[in-house]
């Protein structure tokens, strides 16, 4: 998802406005991790970028996005870029985890 969202809107709050961007982010997040995952791999991991605009976006871990909107909502900025892009993650074991083929 590459979209630019408004933080002000004429007819609704900010704070509502805020919350529709979230949840619209949320919606997506929740879609995408629903999708099958190809062989091999664990889970569904997100590269994001966030800014007031494409130019000036920085790349954020997903969980950072909530705040980093209304960060940008209290800085004034108007309207907010976000960039998600699904990639395959695979977790990595601890260095105390046993792994099964390693006792055999």
């Amino acid at each position: 998802m590459k979209k630019t969202f408004p933080l002000i809107h004429p007819k609704h709050q900010t704070a509502r406005q805020l919350e529709a961007v979230k949840g619209e982010i949320s919606k997506y997040l929740k879609r995408e991790r629903k999708k099958q995952v190809p062989e091999g791999v664990d889970f569904w991991d997100f590269d994001c970028q966030c800014g007031a605009a494409i130019d000036t976006a920085e790349v954020i871990h997903v969980a950072e996005l909530p705040k980093r909107i209304e960060t940008l909502q209290a800085a004034g900025a108007e309207a907010c870029y976000i960039e998600i892009l699904a990639k395959p993650g695979k977790r990595n074991p601890k260095s105390g985890d046993v792994i099964e083929a390693d006792r055999l």
